[in-house]
């Protein structure tokens, strides 16, 4: 990323390095390795779609999030059940109708899993082994980040940056849509800065955390992982709340992107080349 301030520092309509190569091939190679992880991850869920905290879980334990389907007066219907809240999300949810016109009462519908037709083996065979893309790929890209100083550089937030009148006014340029131009686009603004730290310190640790959690064998060499989150069950729940953490963040990163200028944004992350912003008023 070119820094501001410099003796030739851009201004608005340059085209500038933005993006590194480790960085835009870690946002891709994660792109890939999430939508698989979140596909397959559906598909184990499919196997027991109830969640719960503790130790323990089964059918009649009482679990905060329940999805499934139940006979009514006006018939059968899905149904998503939300700390005691029912609602109904036949087609969709619980009930639904596959590609060959069959009724189908599982959770998840087929086109958002993987494998499509119901596996619980394969989608752990797929889910595993993405896990060590997915582990693997943070703990490079966390190194390289340090050795190279993007994180003090990029993602570390100053102490100005914390004042409450900094964080309010970022928050209404936000909501007004209006970004960063000229020289001041190659800045993270705070807000971004805390949803990028969120990812990188806070979501993705949490989903390897958690999965480890899960696994019976992490019992015999590091107890204390599944004692932190207070059972596996717990850990479960967690997991899957750092996967709608990510998936929110997904929604929301692209939606900016495409406020922002999907192609010139998109020609940043895949070539690493970025047209400034015009100021406003050019």
């Amino acid at each position: 990323m070119t820094e501001p301030g410099a003796p030739s520092a851009p201004v608005g309509g340059d085209l500038v390095r933005r993006h590194r190569l480790p960085t835009r091939l870690w946002h891709w190679v994660n792109a890939v390795t999430l939508l698989v992880m979140l596909m397959s991850g559906l598909m184990i869920f499919n196997a027991h779609p109830r969640l719960y905290w503790g130790d323990y879980g089964a059918n009649f334990d009482h679990a905060w999030l329940k999805i499934g389907s139940a006979r009514t007066g006006a018939g059968e219907q899905g149904y998503l059940e939300l700390a005691g809240r029912r609602w109904d999300t036949t087609g969709m949810l619980g009930l639904w109708t596959d590609a060959d016109g069959r009724v189908q009462r599982r959770a998840v519908p087929y086109w958002a899993t993987i494998p499509s037709n119901y596996s619980l083996a394969i989608g752990r065979i797929w889910h595993l082994a993405f896990a060590w893309v997915l582990a693997l790929g943070l703990l490079f890209y966390l190194a390289w980040s340090l050795l190279s100083r993007h994180l003090q550089r990029d993602i570390h937030i100053r102490s100005a940056e914390w004042r409450p009148s900094h964080l309010w006014h970022d928050i209404r340029e936000h909501a007004r849509l209006r970004f960063p131009t000229g020289a001041a686009a190659l800045r993270y603004s705070v807000l971004q800065k805390l949803a990028y730290a969120a990812v990188l310190f806070v979501l993705l640790p949490g989903m390897i955390l958690t999965g480890l959690a899960m696994s019976p064998g992490t019992d015999a060499w590091a107890p204390l992982i599944g004692e932190i989150f207070g059972g596996r069950q717990s850990a479960r729940s967690v997991h899957f709340l750092c996967a709608f953490g990510l998936v929110a963040f997904f929604l929301v990163h692209i939606l900016m992107v495409v406020l922002a200028g999907p192609l010139n944004e998109l020609r940043s992350i895949v070539t690493g080349w970025y047209r400034l912003p015009k100021e406003r008023g050019e």
